[in-house]
């Protein structure tokens, strides 16, 4: 198993799995998430990308701290875990809070990204969403994850597939039944107190950008992505008929052939930049 310390000595754990040397994707969970709400993806990606993926603190085996947490800090800690990978740029492939802590990485670390990818992702916190948070927060400090969980499961999944996929939704945020509810609650803060400024700088993003939300998300709508899409001078919009919230689970197939489609383009599109830069830095050393 691979960690590294974060900047406040939280220890943060990921795994690189597919082709070593291919173009690096960095995939970042949700609340309450996990690395394995990757795995579909991952296992994709392995004949043509090195894929690195993390668990971010308060999920999976990274830490999970007492106290508050933040996305700015989730944030800093998937730079910590690149820097530690020895990945320079990559793909920042995010979804729901992992979307919210990929959109941070864009505008405070842009020479980092190759490409970003927004999945059922919002770009500001909506008052009834955050009542909807907040009492998940309140549920689990109160009764446990486990309490929380079924009722949670109904946001997530599609209700076509709930009682096909519910047994194997352990993978997705609220249904992950073995976190610590203060983790999880830490969580939920982090995505309610975030700098909303941060949506306003996201019309300086100049990579290629995919946001794709599943038609039948009711947690993130389709509303949300056409904002963020609006806001992002170089994103395009792809919208997933019959996925819902877990569209990367649940729709696997379709998630996959959009998204390797746009990182196989946006990674043309970084040898592109590459190969112009390299010559204007020839010319300058000269």
């Amino acid at each position: 198993m691979t960690y590294v310390r974060a900047s406040d000595g939280t220890r943060i754990h990921y795994r690189v799995t597919g082709r070593p040397g291919a173009p690096p994707i960095l995939f970042i969970q949700g609340l309450g998430a996990d690395k394995n709400g990757w795995n579909l993806q991952r296992i994709a990606s392995a004949p043509s990308y090195q894929a690195v993926a993390l668990d971010n603190r308060g999920a999976g085996r990274s830490d999970k701290p007492h106290g508050e947490y933040s996305l700015e800090q989730m944030a800093h800690d998937a730079v910590t875990v690149l820097d530690h990978a020895g990945v320079e740029t990559a793909h920042v492939v995010g979804a729901s809070m992992g979307g919210a802590i990929s959109q941070i990485l864009a505008v405070k670390y842009p020479e980092r990204l190759r490409s970003l990818t927004l999945a059922c992702t919002a770009g500001q916190n909506h008052p009834w969403r955050e009542e909807l948070l907040a009492s998940w927060r309140d549920a689990a400090l109160e009764r446990g994850i486990g309490s929380m969980g079924h009722d949670a499961a109904r946001w997530v999944i599609g209700p076509r597939s709930f009682r096909r996929l519910l047994p194997a939704m352990g993978w997705l945020g609220p249904l992950a039944l073995g976190r610590p509810s203060h983790a999880f609650a830490a969580q939920v803060d982090a995505v309610m107190n975030v700098d909303t400024s941060y949506a306003g700088e996201l019309e300086n993003v100049t990579v290629p950008t995919l946001v794709v939300v599943g038609n039948q998300d009711i947690l993130t709508p389709r509303g949300d992505s056409e904002e963020l899409a609006d806001r992002i001078p170089t994103a395009e919009l792809a919208v997933i008929s019959g996925a819902a919230h877990g569209l990367m689970i649940e729709h696997a197939r379709s998630f996959n052939r959009v998204l390797f489609d746009f990182l196989g383009r946006a990674e043309d599109a970084h040898r592109e930049r590459t190969a112009e830069v390299a010559p204007e830095a020839t010319a300058a050393a000269g």
